[in-house]
């Protein structure tokens, strides 16, 4: 058995986090890897970790991690927070030796650059677990290659959620797993749920974070062209990172197109919902990592629609088990929703496949490749 240490810079419940809870929440029920999760901020994730029996541990990290943001407060402050990074590195890394884990796993960019620190200070591989694509669209042209070359340099391998985030990476003489962010399939199979509804009684529904990158703005104009207004729109989605106010905008937008969405603020489980609804729509206008909500949607029985290209172009095969469209061209969703609406029987039938097709996705299969690759990872620095 070897002891790994998984590292994060943010305790907020956004897409990596609740992945990494899930892979971690999978490990545990083996016997090759012991998983331990350490937060340097606080937040929801901590007590959402610790309540799945997962080792959790919280070290503060001494100063504000949006330093590195680069933005309006310019060099100066980037750089501080560099220095912040490095020290809480050092720290990390004698915590790390104390505990004697054997590889130590970066959830997130902030965390690799902390992490470099801490690993060769407790002289064990780093591992780079990405979960956005590095790119221009991403970080900028000059900050995604520093950040590309940069992770290449200090990490030993990739822990990667897509072939499209591995594309993304400089892979060269480095291990790579794709780790797909899994769902946890029950034992026990869900309650039958509604048949697919009439054309004027349609349910839709979107989750995600509320951010200008996930499309809300593409979704709720497309809706104000179809032809048949769905019954019911949920937007299932809270804001964090200081993007409250485009919540604000996202409301005045409804309201100007004579919308009747309702704003459900951020939710721990979206199943309820996703059960609830006819069709699941993913909008996201930059090229998506993966899209764990598309598999989640696609086994609570939605027809789904989502963008290209992609993550959720490894997860649907458009037309059979759901309907793929370009990112940002509100025609082709417009186009794409009016062909659902109108017909339940092929809502059903694209539904029925992408339950099938979401069980290729169980976080017990995800679990046994992340578990396989740690494994040869710290054998290999062994040996």
């Amino acid at each position: 058995m070897i002891r790994a240490l998984f590292l994060s810079h943010t305790a907020a419940p956004s897409g990596a986090e609740l992945a990494t809870m899930r892979l971690l929440s999978a490990l545990d029920d083996r016997a090759a890897v012991e998983p331990v999760m350490l937060f340097t901020d606080s937040g929801p994730m901590v007590r959402r970790v610790r309540s799945r029996g997962i080792r959790t541990l919280l070290q503060s990290n001494g100063f504000d991690s949006r330093s590195m943001t680069i933005d309006g407060a310019g060099i100066r402050r980037l750089v501080g927070g560099g220095i912040g990074l490095v020290r809480l590195g050092l720290r990390l890394g004698l915590k790390a030796r104390r505990l004697e884990v054997e590889v130590l796993v970066a959830g997130s960019t902030k965390a690799m650059l902390m992490g470099a620190v801490a690993a060769r200070r407790a002289r064990v591989p780093l591992i780079w677990s990405v979960h956005d694509r590095v790119s221009a669209q991403y970080f900028g042209l000059w900050l995604a290659g520093v950040i590309r070359l940069l992770g290449w340099v200090v990490s030993d391998g990739y822990l990667v959620n897509s072939h499209s985030t591995a594309s993304s990476l400089i892979t060269w003489r480095r291990p790579v797993a794709v780790v797909y962010p899994g769902i946890e399939i029950d034992a026990k199979p869900p309650e039958a749920r509604a048949p697919q509804r009439l054309p004027d009684d349609v349910v839709v529904v979107m989750v995600g974070r509320l951010t200008p990158w996930k499309g809300h703005e593409v979704f709720l104009r497309a809706l104000a062209a179809v032809k048949v207004p769905p019954r019911q729109v949920f937007l299932v989605g809270g804001t964090f990172f200081g993007e409250e106010p485009y919540r604000a905008e996202l409301e005045r937008l409804a309201d100007e197109l004579g919308l009747a969405v309702t704003f459900t603020g951020h939710v721990d489980d979206p199943r309820n919902y996703l059960r609830q609804a006819d069709i699941l729509v993913h909008c996201s206008i930059l090229t998506e990592p993966f899209g764990q909500v598309v598999v989640e949607g696609m086994q609570a029985g939605c027809a789904v629609i989502a963008t290209r290209p992609g993550g959720p172009a490894e997860i649907i095969e458009s037309g059979v088990s759901g309907v793929l469209v370009d990112g940002a061209d509100t025609a082709q969703l417009t186009t794409a929703l009016d062909t659902l609406i109108a017909d339940p029987a092929l809502r059903t039938e694209l539904a029925a496949a992408g339950e099938l097709r979401a069980r290729s996705f169980d976080i017990a299969e995800s679990a046994r490749i992340a578990g396989d690759f740690l494994t040869s990872v710290a054998e290999a620095r062994r040996g």
